[in-house]
């Protein structure tokens, strides 16, 4: 198992070198250039001058070599648009994404799994029909119209939460409006409870007809033993492998409920970053965000060992 995490590791390492890469030409082919981020009434030789100093006039493989250098000692280089360094912003912004990210994905996993379990277990009936339909329309309605529902029912018509994420530079203060955290996280729970929901009614399924949950009927074991010991334990492998791979879309989801509810994170960040051109920081996220993928898919492989101790690697 160790010698497994450390060759995961290895090759994680090798993925972010290449979405470092990838992400580092396709910014460079971005038009607007220097420009875009002076101001179209900046003179040529001030514009010469913005290159020379940060880099710009050397060959790409040279700047890619000197970035990763400088990634690597923990310098994400220096965001133009805030006057800040890339890393004060990461730190800065990252906890308060992982707090969104984070309380949508377990919310979503303790609706979920009972949920899926329970149409497994009531599967073409009237009730499995119903909450199929109701997964089909959370899963198909985008995130934007999602968040705008939300704000215009309960913000505009029932005033019941304020239309704004909570305003703060630390968690604390995110975690001091409450009130203001339940329409971004319930955004992102009713899409990511939609996608986890259908996976698990479907792994349960599968487990209620093999041989052993026959067996321990036959054994006259209870309904509800046959659930936990074994129909709930093999049924939520799936899911631990769908947090991991689905990691990069709730972040993708986290970028437009960020910024459709002006919450402080790294989607608005992000989508700051790109409006105005701050490409340093562009890198850094995206950066950021490979590696939570990367780390994520790690977990749920470790994950996946200590749920079914059958799984050797």
């Amino acid at each position: 198992m160790t010698f497994y995490i450390l060759r995961r590791v290895v090759q994680a390492t090798v993925v972010l070198f290449g979405v470092t890469l990838v992400v580092f030409i396709l910014i460079h082919l971005l038009p607007g250039g220097p420009r875009a981020l002076l101001g179209p009434h900046v003179s040529a030789q001030q514009v010469h001058a913005f290159m020379v100093a940060n880099g710009y006039t050397r060959p790409v493989w040279v700047q890619y070599g000197t970035y990763v250098s400088q990634v690597a000692r923990g310098n994400f280089g220096y965001s133009y648009h805030y006057n800040e360094t890339v890393g004060a912003l990461l730190g800065q912004d990252l906890p308060k994404s992982l707090v969104l990210v984070g309380l949508a994905i377990g919310i979503s996993l303790t609706i979920a799994v009972p949920v899926g379990v329970l149409q497994a277990f009531r599967r073409n009936t009237a009730i499995d029909h119903a909450l199929t339909g109701a997964a089909f329309v959370g899963y198909s309605m985008p995130v934007f119209w999602l968040a705008t529902l939300l704000i215009l029912v309960f913000a505009v018509k029932i005033h019941a939460f304020p239309p704004e994420a909570p305003q703060g530079a630390t968690v604390g203060a995110v975690f001091s409006q409450p009130l203001a955290l339940v329409l971004p996280v319930a955004t992102l729970t009713i899409v990511t409870v939609a996608l986890f929901t259908r996976y698990m009614r479907s792994s349960a399924v599968d487990s209620l007809v093999q041989d052993y949950i026959r067996t321990a009927r036959s054994k006259g074991a209870s309904e509800s033993r046959i659930l936990v010991r074994h129909v709930l334990r093999n049924s939520i492998l799936p899911i631990i492998t769908l947090i991991g791979l689905s990691l990069p879309a709730i972040l993708s989801g986290a970028v437009i409920t960020e910024t459709v509810f002006n919450y402080p994170g790294m989607g608005l960040l992000f989508w700051n970053a790109a409006t105005s051109h701050d490409y340093p920081t562009l890198m850094g996220v995206t950066i950021a965000v490979g590696a939570a993928t990367v780390v994520g898919s790690l977990l749920a492989d470790v994950l996946y060992s200590i749920v079914d101790p059958r799984v050797r690697y």
